[in-house]
């Protein structure tokens, strides 16, 4: 636990009023000869003793006094660099030399963090003026003051202070910690929610801006989502001039980012921001971005580490299996030479070379084969692809449209290419299948654009899991699924990649997949 910091630093020209608030925040304690009166007066008059003893319900201050600006700077000057800043300054607006904002200007140059109130009987500045000179970091009170106000701001801003330092310390923490995802969201939640406090508002979320402009959510509070057009925001978001590393506010949005991570947060009242706070929202950013990235880099580590182990045994099992596999075909070379050919013959055939081609594609996946490119034409190599989903169960009741022009061609890997199309028709025969799907359907289509083939293969099921589409293609993802091994669409994304090209997946009236691959 951090010890609270009380430390008070008072900047006035006038003695009496340095003294009178280092009186108000510390009272002089009883004179030694005060308490003898006091023990002597209780024994002869047999004073009862109290039961409870009298505590003071504000905190217990230390007070510094400087006598001008140029001092005050000094003092805080040495104050951060022995590592001991005040909490709190109290600042004369009107003094000898330095100005009270010409001070809280130089005092910024050192401690952008102390809560600095202004004390004055002059009222020739506008809170607004002093916010804009001095940084949003401040506060205002005119003389006369009560003792009670002094007390009060004084506890206020040391309680702020503290709150934001302890703040502070936790945000800075959680880049350091090893934590799982599910974890790390639990805390970042929690914390974003003390953020969004001290910033008045109960709107906020973190969001992913993918280079194309898409937003994806982190993790949000409050009704931001059902509240807040999100397009409108997006746009608000591309449209802001903000660099890396960076916090803007305009209106009621406040906006922090570092590299493709961003905090939004709509505020109840369009007010400009404390420097501190802005501060914070900076800092949280840095530190959520980089716990995202080590939670996420951790994962894979884990997942390389568990495929690893798997892999070693899926090698050795396949490297066995592998040669009486491929011994069938020769078996069913042998058994039509001796003219006994037939339909069976052929199907055993077909099972065999597509279970060899499975071996293939976990032993390709495991060692990360590279690909071998070749001009293929890509309405022929879906047309296999889809001829070798024909004894898949269910595939009867399901229509499967192709539109791809004949005449298009890429270079690819074909075998690879086409193993990884048959995935992605599978899963959605799958998936119209096992969901019983009215009018089933599969479309699978293609297109040029920009040097580029644009092949999609859309299905009208039940979509993907909200849960698990931004994992889908990590090995291992897999849902309500009765088979399969849940390295599929890994797979399927390691030889898309290989290709140069890029794999997205999203919902629209059932699962989208989107295939971008090089023309040349």
């Amino acid at each position: 636990m951090n010890e609270l910091n009380t430390a008070v630093l008072v900047i006035d020209d006038e003695e009496m009023v340095r003294d009178n608030i280092e009186d108000i925040l510390v009272p002089q304690h009883q004179s030694e000869e005060q308490s003898y009166i006091d023990s002597a007066m209780d024994i002869l008059f047999d004073t009862q003793k109290p039961l409870l003893t009298r505590t003071r319900n504000f905190p217990s201050f230390t007070v510094e006094k400087a006598s001008n600006g140029m001092e005050g700077v000094k003092k805080v000057q040495q104050a951060v660099q022995s590592g001991k800043p005040y909490a709190v300054i109290f600042l004369d607006m009107r003094m000898p030399g330095w100005s009270g904002l010409e001070t809280a200007m130089e005092i910024r140059k050192y401690d952008v963090k102390a809560e600095i109130i202004f004390i004055t009987a002059y009222s020739d500045r506008s809170i607004d003026d002093i916010v804009e000179q001095a940084g949003q970091n401040v506060g205002y009170h005119c003389k006369p003051y009560a003792p009670e106000e002094i007390i009060q701001l004084a506890t206020k801003a040391v309680t702020d202070y503290n709150r934001l330092r302890n703040l502070e310390r936790l945000i800075e923490s959680i880049s350091n910690i090893g934590w799982k995802r599910n974890q790390l969201d639990s805390l970042l939640k929690n914390i974003l929610d003390q953020l969004a406090g001290s910033i008045d508002t109960d709107m906020a979320l973190i969001g992913k801006l993918h280079d194309n402009f898409t937003y994806e959510k982190v993790l949000s509070i409050g009704a931001l989502e059902e509240k807040v057009n999100l397009s409108e925001l997006i746009n608000r978001v591309k449209n802001t001039p903000i660099g890396n590393n960076e916090v803007v506010q305009i209106d009621e949005l406040v906006l922090a980012r570092l590299d493709s991570y961003s905090v939004f947060a709509i505020l109840k009242k369009q007010e400009r921001l404390k420097t501190e706070k802005m501060y914070l929202l900076k800092l949280f950013v840095q530190n959520a971005a980089q716990a995202i990235r080590n939670a996420e880099l951790n994962e894979k580590l884990m997942q390389q580490e568990k495929l690893s182990a798997v892999g070693q045994v899926i090698g050795m099992v396949m490297h066995d299996l592998r040669t009486p596999i491929k011994n069938i075909r020769l078996i069913t070379d042998l058994v039509r030479e001796e003219g006994n050919g037939s339909e069976l013959i052929d199907l055993i055939d077909r099972s065999a070379e597509q279970a060899s081609e499975i071996f293939d594609d976990f032993l390709d996946f495991i060692k990360d084969t590279p690909v071998h490119k070749s001009p293929v034409n890509l309405l022929a190599a879906v047309n296999e692809a889809v001829k070798m989903a024909e004894g898949r169960e269910g595939v009867e009741s399901i229509s499967i449209h192709i539109d791809i022009p004949e005449t298009l061609t890429i270079a690819a890997d074909e075998s690879k290419l086409r193993r990884a199309i048959s995935n992605l028709v599978n899963n959605s025969i799958d998936a119209l299948y096992n969901y019983s799907v009215p009018n089933a359907q599969v479309a699978i289509k293609a297109e040029v654009n920009d040097n580029k083939a644009l092949l999609t293969i859309r299905d009208n099921g039940p979509g993907i899991p909200r849960d698990i589409i931004k994992t889908l293609f990590e090995p291992f993802v897999t849902k309500h699924k009765s088979n399969g091994t849940g390295l599929g669409l890994a797979i399927v994304k390691q030889y898309i990649t290989a290709h140069g090209g890029n794999i997205e997946v999203s919902n629209d009236s059932g699962a989208v997949f989107t295939i971008t691959l090089p023309i040349d």
